[in-house]
């Protein structure tokens, strides 16, 4: 079988978890699946966020791949990750759990905690064959057994080694988008700038416009290589049987996105197809956090979700023939964030934030508001300035224009410190720009949502809302500190 997709190496892990968090309860069998047990293919980008797929509107990229597994299923215009950063992020897909009841998982580059089970651990228990390409838990360290199962060369490599008479669970896991681009990229191969949709909280220049479009070139070659690997499976005579979802890991890595709460921080594009135990051409509505993964996964199998696990198992909405709102009580989703890199200048400390975000408004706790959100602007522990905006000419360009009376807003809007609330209209103000908490005529719609808010973090166990969050300033970070 044909040894595709080996530009850029897996991310190795290594080590043992040294911190404890109880052990989840035993795997136990539900109620069979109809028919045989599908196979399981996860397809997650590394930096992808929404809107920026055709079925979003979306007027220059091009992911055949993902419109086809929309048109052959479902499209959801209301996914959303539980943590704008990849460690965590994938950690909630792994264990079906928030990150924050993850201890040191909560942070990127940091440990694999030990206890908590992960789906494709529980599956390979169950009979089932596992394996990774490219990256799966991380950045961060791994314990003795691999979280995600083998990590493979390529996708030939696994499905050669998978036998025939098991279903399979396999996790692709690309690079892309991830920065850095090679300049230009985009345009050389034949995108419209002027075709390029920038955000209001960003400046519209043709340097960003630029950036925009090596981004895309980028999400247009994981789109790309996850059409290969379905062939790869359609070949086999397997793809009718497989439940397969395309998604990304965190928002765009952008200014305001990426690490941070607001949508172009959180909001993903998905889209997921199984043969015809989904009824193709949907487009739902619901909210889905990534913590709904590993519980779906588990009971499209068969076997029953662990207690310990936080997210809800979207099988109801996989069974269901409707569009649009198909569980009313899918009305709302939670986030948050901890260290993403240590980005303050005196310390390894992140900066702890939780939202809930509904049809209508984003409220935003900041626990420690005197902290850079973006990071310190003159010098950080890790080394550049705002350092947990990554790299990029659209960085570069917002920091060179910060001192312009016309363009200074931008980068207080990417930088500047947050009061300890923020509230946004999305019904008025989509792009979420302005923060009306403070505004006497949402007092109620703030104390409702920050108290429904905390009441769900206490259910949950956030140490940031029993007041224990600190521990995770304490977690070690693996990676570069220049």
């Amino acid at each position: 079988m044909d040894n595709y997709l080996t530009r850029r190496g897996f991310l190795k892990n290594a080590c043992l978890g040294i911190t404890s968090l109880a052990a989840s309860a035993p795997c136990l069998q539900a109620d069979e699946p109809p028919g045989k047990q599908p196979n399981i293919i996860f397809c997650i980008a590394d930096d992808w966020g929404w809107p920026h797929a055709p079925g979003y509107g979306d007027k220059v990229v091009k992911t055949p791949t993902f419109d086809s597994i929309a048109s052959n299923g479902i499209l959801f215009t209301n996914a959303f990750v539980t943590a704008p950063s990849c460690t965590p992020s994938r950690n909630s897909v792994l264990t079906g759990q928030y990150h924050w009841r993850l201890g040191p998982g909560g942070n990127l580059w940091s440990r694999f905690p030990e206890g908590p089970q992960t789906y494709p651990n529980l599956l390979e228990d169950s009979g089932y064959f596992t394996g990774t390409f490219r990256k799966a838990f991380g950045p961060g360290k791994d314990r003795s057994r691999p979280v995600a199962g083998k990590a493979y060369g390529s996708v030939g490599d696994f499905f050669q080694d998978c036998p025939k008479d098991k279903p399979f669970c396999f996790w692709f896991g690309s690079s892309d988008p991830h920065r850095p681009y090679e300049w230009q990229s985009g345009i050389n191969s034949g995108m419209d700038l002027e075709k390029v949709q920038v955000p209001p909280c960003l400046p519209d220049s043709r340097e960003i416009r630029t950036d925009i479009c090596d981004y895309y070139l980028e999400i247009q070659r994981f789109d790309l290589e996850v059409g290969r690997a379905l062939k790869v499976i359609e070949e086999l005579g397997e793809l009718d049987n497989t439940l397969v979802v395309m998604t990304g890991d965190n928002g765009w890595p952008f200014p305001r996105g990426k690490s941070n709460l607001y949508d172009l921080g959180v909001h993903v594009p998905l889209a997921v197809q199984w043969g015809d135990r989904i009824k193709k051409g949907r487009v739902v509505d619901d909210f889905v956090s990534f913590a709904d993964f590993a519980p779906t996964f588990l009971e499209a199998a068969g076997i029953r979700p662990l207690e310990a696990m936080t997210g809800r198992s979207l099988m109801g909405v996989f069974r269901s023939d409707k569009s649009g709102t198909v569980d009313p009580s899918r009305d709302h989703v939670l986030t948050g964030k901890e260290r993403h890199t240590p980005a303050q200048a005196d310390h390894m400390g992140g900066t702890p934030m939780r939202a809930i975000r509904n049809r209508d408004f984003l409220y935003i706790h900041n626990f420690r508001p005197e902290r850079w959100p973006a990071g310190d602007p003159e010098i950080s522990m890790r080394g550049p300035v705002l350092s947990d905006i990554d790299g990029s000419p659209t960085k570069q360009y917002i920091v060179d224009h910060r001192n312009d009376p016309e363009l200074k807003k931008y980068y207080e809007l990417c930088s500047a410190k947050r009061p300890a609330d923020e509230l946004y209209d999305l019904r008025k103000d989509p792009h979420e720009l302005t923060n009306v908490a403070g505004d006497p005529e949402y007092r109620e719609i703030l104390a409702g949502l920050k108290g429904q808010l905390m009441k769900e973090l206490k259910e949950t166990e956030d140490p940031r809302a029993l007041g224990k969050g600190d521990c995770f300033d304490e977690y070690p970070y693996f990676g570069d500190i220049k």
